[in-house]
Order: structure tokens, then sequence, then C-alpha cells
């Protein structure tokens, strides 16, 4: 399994994820907090995705760009790109939602907690089941030269 099918599992893990963050979160929040509750929820579910697909596309775009090299000083520049884009964007949204009343800031913060923690989970269950091979032994029938193996 490549990066790109990895990328893909998490994705669609951090999709059930935040589905479930939907369903679970907007009916508790809606029994806590009424419309403001489940409006909370479901906002929080949201932003929570954003970041995994924010993440995700990251880490592809840093490996198109570096052709799969993740010591490359730009494979790094990019990933940390995107983590500033996410922390700004996080604060941004903070800073936006503060004061709307149409929300219920606990059920909010709540949401935001679970899908962060979910999303984390989910990327490491796709990564974990991901398969991909952290070591390249030669094998029966390679040449005895396996040189140019080590430089790949």
């Amino acid at each position: 399994m490549n990066v790109e099918k990895t990328l893909k599992l998490s994705l669609i893990y951090g999709a059930a994820i935040s589905i479930l963050i939907a369903i679970v979160g907007s009916v508790v929040g809606a029994l806590v907090a009424d419309l403001a509750g489940l409006l909370s929820a479901l906002i929080g579910a949201a932003v929570g995705f954003l970041f995994v697909g924010i993440t995700a596309l990251s880490v592809l775009i840093a490996v198109r760009t570096t052709k799969d090299d993740p010591s490359s000083p730009l494979f790094f520049v990019i990933i940390m790109g995107a983590w500033l884009v996410k922390l700004v964007g996080f604060i941004a949204f903070v800073a936006v939602f503060r004061g709307v009343d149409a929300l219920d800031p606990m059920v909010l913060f709540v949401a935001l907690v679970a899908a962060a923690v979910g999303s984390v989970g989910a990327d490491v269950v796709a990564v974990l089941r991901s398969r991909i091979p952290y070591a390249d032994p030669p094998l029966p029938g390679d040449s005895a030269d396996s040189s140019d193996r080590g430089s790949s």
C-alpha cells in the first residue's frame, strides 16, 4: 500500500469519526442546549474533518513535490506550513465564533476535542493498517551487490 492509499484510508476513517461525532454530538447537544448545542456539535465535527483533510492534503502535496523523499527540507516546510495554517485557522475560528450567541461554547469545545482525538486515532489506525515497509531487506534471488538498495 502506498502513501496515497494510506491518506485515503485516513480520510475515510476521519470522515467516519466526524460523522459519528456529528450524530452523537448533535443529539447530546440538542438535549443539553437545544438548537445551539446541535449547531455547535455539527460545526465542531465539520471543523475537525476540515483539519483531517488539511493534514492529508499537505502530506500528499509534500510527497509529490519532493518525489517521495521525506528527508528533503521542502517536505518539512510543507508539513509545517500546513500545521501553521491549521493553527492560525483555529485561532481565527475561535475569534470569529467566540461571540456567537447561537452556539453553545461547551458543546462546541467538547466536539472539537472529540474531533481532534478522533482524527489522531483515525490517522494511527490508517498508518497501522497501511503495511508500508520500513526496511528493504535482501530477498532470496537478489543479486549479491545490493549497494543501490540503500540509496533509494
